[in-house]
């Protein structure tokens, strides 16, 4: 039977339609909502620390499951790089210019490395667009919490845009009456000490007074959403405030101020050598648990989703004064906080719409095993672990054998955990493979992929 050629060219436009569908490449799928958390100062020594006073044993933790896992290097647009080789050949390698927060939280938001102190801004002060602020530009709502000052380097980094990190006031009204962020939420109280206690005379060290009057007056704000009129900061403080917000109906905007000074429990007094939770602890100041959930049950209102920063900051502070209890404590705070969101995705959202990474911004302390041995050479009938010696495994519920050998920065790799739609476009950042640590990316591979996922 002959086909007509109308029939003919029918079949032919049908076969080219198909063939056509056919090459086209899949549409890249983009999460609705994307949560980094940032363990400050935290290596792998460090996770490992709080794993085997938790469980009694290393790789229990719910991030250490996820599918994305790698290593990550931190060096400063003016540091040194990383030198696989170099790296386990010499102790005193990973000492030679690290990172620090403010350089390496602009890397992980922005994907720009820029020098130490510097926030947002490359190294000649140009400012660069973050994750937040492209976030903001998708219809997003977003925030950032710490277990510090909420204007320290990590979520400054992701918000703020300034010459130095120490600049806490200007740094506090940018965040506070320039930015178009919904959930901010920290500690750096003005009326309250390390032990939450009420001061006599009040500490403006992180805000300008008149800031704060406005704060609490209910009075600060701007036009966060772009409709044209003033979005005001609902202020809260009182650890019950934060609480109620995980359930329920929320305002739109929170800022949330624990009441203590800089650390909502590291700096506390006690003995701060001693072992893990054995001072007792501040009661009128929310855990990282706690004030994440709430903030995502703000954030979740917005039907376009959110980007939420969430950071365990005092676990570089424990670092840097050496503590091995206090970076215990700070470290599990973290690993509930990251749990409880976790758990969030899986009865309230999906992997298929949700993001989650888990990192830290470099590591501080070097922390080792009992031990270790800084003057070694690698290659001299010696391994690596008798060199950089492991954590020794006392039991669960007890303090793990280990040592620190700087009360500042290393250069070490970190890992790296993520899981979740788009979790796979880390596969592509690799830059080198190392030989204790495996495959790693940079921080700035970070937020490279994050600003993809939302061009």
């Amino acid at each position: 039977m002959k086909l007509s050629l109308f029939v003919k060219w029918i079949l032919l436009i049908t076969l080219f339609i198909g063939l056509a569908g056919c090459t086209q490449p899949k549409a890249k799928q983009t999460p609705k909502n994307i949560i980094v958390f940032i363990s400050d100062g935290c290596g792998y020594n460090h996770v490992k620390a709080a794993g085997l006073f938790e469980f009694g044993a290393d790789g229990k933790q719910v991030y250490q499951q996820f599918p994305v896992r790698y290593a990550m290097s931190t060096f400063p647009v003016d540091g040194i790089g990383y030198d696989p080789q170099k790296a386990w050949a010499d102790f005193g390698y990973v000492l030679q210019k690290p990172t620090d927060s403010a350089a390496s939280a602009t890397a992980l938001s922005s994907g720009i490395k820029t020098k130490n102190g510097i926030l947002g801004m490359d190294s000649i002060f140009t400012p660069v667009e973050n994750i937040v602020e492209r976030a903001e530009k998708a219809g997003k709502a977003t925030g950032v919490v710490t277990t510090v000052p909420f204007n320290h380097a990590t979520p400054a980094g992701f918000v703020a845009h300034n010459k130095s990190r120490g600049n806490y006031r200007e740094i506090a009204h940018e965040m506070i009456f320039q930015s178009g962020v919904d959930v901010i939420m920290g500690a750096g109280h003005p009326q309250f000490d390390e032990d939450g206690k009420p001061l006599d005379k009040p500490n403006f060290k992180y805000i300008s007074e008149e800031d704060w009057k406005t704060l609490v007056a209910g009075k600060a704000g701007n036009d966060a959403d772009g409709d044209g009129s003033v979005d005001y900061w609902k202020f809260i403080e009182k650890a019950d405030d934060f609480r109620d917000l995980v359930w329920g109906k929320t305002p739109k905007r929170v800022f949330g101020l624990a009441e203590v000074a800089s650390t909502l429990q590291e700096n506390r007094s006690g003995d701060a050598m001693a072992d893990a939770f054995t001072v007792p602890f501040i009661e009128n100041v929310p855990t990282l648990k706690q004030m994440m959930l709430a903030a995502i049950n703000v954030l979740d209102e917005d039907k376009d989703g959110f980007f939420l920063m969430v950071e365990g900051g005092a676990v570089d502070w424990a670092s840097h004064a050496n503590r091995p209890g206090r970076l215990i404590e700070e470290e599990m705070d973290f690993n509930k906080a990251v749990r409880a969101a976790v758990q969030w995705v899986e009865q309230n959202s999906s992997w298929d719409e949700t993001l989650i990474i888990v990192t830290g911004d470099h590591e501080t302390g070097y922390l080792t095993g009992p031990g270790a041995n800084p003057q070694a050479k690698a290659g001299q009938s010696l391994s690596v672990d008798q060199i950089w010696t492991p954590l020794v495994n006392n039991g669960k519920g007890k303090m793990p054998g280990m040592e620190f050998h700087t009360r500042g920065h290393t250069n070490s790799l970190i890992p790296f955990f993520a899981k979740g739609v788009g979790s796979e476009l880390f596969d592509k950042e690799t830059d080198g493979t190392d030989p204790v640590r495996g495959a790693y990316i940079d921080n700035s591979d970070v937020g490279k992929v994050l600003k993809s996922l939302w061009e």
